[in-house]
């Protein structure tokens, strides 16, 4: 009797998508084969098949806030763009792991918060914060260049001296607009958690940064 396909036997896992450019000039200006319209459940789905174009629309999707969250607590694009790629592997890796489909952002968002906190006990050569967010449209003058990397140097050492939890809570809600809720869920922790953390590094953040106001 012939076996029906997909049967007798565990897939083995195909290769990861090699769409990923761990670098800032790649999140941006690249064609994608993948059905980028469906929504991340539908892709996860497919994915977890064995759907490589799938997962590159996933890639795609969610590529620039991954390398965003991670070189705003990292401070170095070089280190960010290690832990995005590392953060998309280990999605690839463990898509099986995955109960709530709809939930895949949260969960790789998590899984990139760990890995930059994680990354962030090695110190390395630091940037100014604006460099290493998308590049902005308008061209500042001298002055205002001045000014900004002032306060983005400031700024990275006043969030240097917040403990890694603190961190990850005061650029994820006021960096990244998250929610309490989503936050919680991204930390593993909970809402009155995060409050907890936000208002102990504000006062701090603000202090340091006085100087600037």
């Amino acid at each position: 009797m012939a076996r029906k396909p997909g049967t007798g036997g565990a897939r083995p896992q195909p290769a990861m998508p090699t769409a990923w450019r761990g670098d800032a000039a790649g999140a941006r200006g690249l064609s994608w084969p993948a059905p980028v319209t469906l929504d991340d459940a539908t892709l996860v789905v497919r994915a977890r098949e064995g759907d490589t174009t799938a997962f590159e629309a996933l890639i795609q999707r969610h590529r620039v806030p991954v390398y965003r969250i991670a070189v705003r607590i990292l401070s170095d694009p070089g280190s960010a763009a290690d832990t995005a790629q590392e953060a998309f592997i280990t999605a690839w890796r463990r898509l099986h792991e995955i109960r709530a489909e709809q939930a895949f952002a949260a969960w790789l968002y998590r899984i990139t918060v760990t890995r930059a906190l994680s990354a962030v006990r090695t110190p390395r050569p630091q940037v100014p914060l604006h460099e290493t967010a998308a590049a902005a449209d308008r061209s500042p003058g001298p002055e205002e260049h001045a000014l900004a990397d002032g306060l983005a140097a400031a700024l990275r050492c006043a969030l240097n001296h917040l403990t890694p939890a603190q961190r990850a809570c005061w650029i994820l809600r006021e960096m990244e607009g998250m929610s309490y809720e989503e936050i919680a869920t991204i930390l593993h922790a909970t809402p009155g958690a995060v409050r907890g953390r936000l208002h102990r590094a504000r006062p701090q953040l603000a202090q340091e940064l006085k100087p600037w106001r």
